[in-house]
């Protein structure tokens, strides 16, 4: 349990980051302005080191975030199911036998006769 709940926050924490690092990077799209000198003084690595760190830390990041994907689905199977709750219920210790119910009376009101199923339905017998 506290073992999956660590792997989510990293998974999450590895999400985060390899969001952050694609923001940063730049697309391919920004390589047309270095024709005319504007290029290379948007970097902090260099014209070339960015793109190069930038691509193996994603890369690096992207790995471990597969790892710990995996990792979770592994440690959902692992769950054990719920018991009932008849199962965990404590067994009764007494050896008394539960309370009797009350008795019922050997008379029971006998219900009215249903009407006669030999009387023809209102208008059958009409002969007219």
């Amino acid at each position: 349990m506290y073992l999956q709940t660590i792997v989510l926050i990293a998974h999450v924490g590895i999400a985060l980051m390899i969001i952050g690092l694609v923001l940063l990077q730049r697309g391919k799209g920004a390589d047309a302005g270095t024709g005319f000198g504007a290029g290379a003084s948007g970097t902090v690595f260099g014209a070339r080191g960015s793109a190069t760190f930038f691509s193996r830390a994603t890369g690096v990041l992207a790995a471990l975030f597969f790892i710990s994907s995996l990792t979770l689905a592994y440690l959902a199977t692992q769950r054990t199911a719920p018991t009932s709750l008849l199962e965990t219920a404590p067994a009764s210790q007494s050896a008394e036998p539960p309370a009797q119910a009350p008795s019922v009376p050997s008379e029971l009101p006998l219900l009215p006769d249903p009407a006669p199923e030999s009387a023809p339905p209102d208008g059958a017998n009409d002969n007219n």
